[in-house]
């Protein structure tokens, strides 16, 4: 493939590489795909042919990890693909793409928005300060604005969401985007809600460490797991009382696994059992059932062996004559 670029002496040459780059895609982009990215935008200015296999053995990085980079540069459209080869994007043209927009609204308008915007001003300066040092990058605003036109996000929230991803160390715009996702799904809007939801959070995870407890899962639950506990809570509405029941119920089967305990959940909830009572109710009538089945079952059996003896007994008497 053939890289596109100025062409100078590399002695007398230097790679500039635009502030936005730092700002807006060093902080997401894994290492190895970084080395691919800056080793391309150094090479490009010497318009160089470079193969997959030439950047692995420069790179010391397999062609696997290789080929993944460059789908993820094409895909954050850092690079473009053509036809024999690839071009480095310019990203400050691609920034202000991506910013500019017509701006259509009548005066009235622009003078209810800016009323609205004096909160949002003072949030997006307090996170300028507080996460980027002062240097924000633009698409930043864009992706503030827009959760807050898509999502209704008060302000407090936006905080919120900024200081979460940043002491999960992971403040760039994928993972924020994504975490905001998830508030909206849960219908945050409020710092109100927001705490309401990190209450229910709290709660689901007590139990889920009190279910791997009583499991003996020391090493932790897998995401599989975690998914059918999460189902247990949020969609059956059940707590740890009611799971306890079903848990206990596992010591009489051998390798109870999450599967079986999902269905014996499942079916309390289809048959709208709510509380512990009311399952401790079912279980007892179900055992009293079998039990009686079996009885049943015994006396039938008895009575058929006793037919048999009876028949066999009247055959023989019968050739007696």
């Amino acid at each position: 493939m053939r890289l596109e670029h100025s062409e100078k002496h590399m002695i007398f040459n230097t790679t500039e590489i635009p502030d936005i780059f730092f700002s807006e895609y060093l902080g997401g982009m894994p290492g190895d795909y970084l080395k691919i990215y800056l080793y391309l935008f150094f090479i490009s200015k010497y318009n160089k042919e470079v193969k997959i296999n030439d950047l692995s053995k420069k790179l010391a990085l397999p062609f696997n990890v290789i080929n993944d980079g460059m789908k993820y540069l094409e895909e954050n459209n850092l690079i473009l693909r053509k036809p024999q080869g690839f071009i480095i994007l310019d990203l400050q043209e691609n920034m202000l793409k991506e910013l500019y927009k017509p701006n259509i609204k009548t005066d009235p308008e622009k003078i209810e928005e800016n009323s609205k915007n004096k909160e949002r001003i003072q949030m997006i300066e307090y996170l300028n300060n507080k996460y980027f040092q002062g240097v924000m990058g633009p698409t930043w605003y864009n992706d503030i604005d827009t959760w807050f036109g898509k999502y209704n996000f008060e302000p407090q929230v936006i905080i919120a969401l900024f200081d979460y991803c940043f002491k999960k160390s992971a403040l760039h715009r994928k993972y924020v985007q994504t975490v905001a996702e998830a508030w909206a799904l849960n219908k945050i809007q409020t710092l109100s809600d927001l705490e309401i939801y990190y209450m229910e959070q709290d709660r689901i995870m007590k139990i889920k460490k009190s279910i791997a407890k009583k499991l003996g899962k020391h090493s932790g639950l897998t995401q599989y797991e975690e998914a059918y506990i999460e189902k247990w809570i949020s969609e059956f509405k059940y707590d740890m009382d009611i799971i306890e029941i079903a848990l206990k119920r596992t010591t009489f089967r051998t390798n109870a696994s999450f599967e079986y305990l999902n269905n014996v959940l499942s079916d309390w909830n289809e048959r709208n059992l709510r509380t512990p009572e009311q399952v401790l109710t079912f279980l007892e009538q179900r055992k009293q059932f079998n039990k009686d089945k079996a009885e049943l079952t015994k006396k039938a059996k008895k009575e058929t062996f006793e037919q048999r003896e009876y028949d066999n007994l009247s055959f023989l008497y019968a050739n007696k004559d």
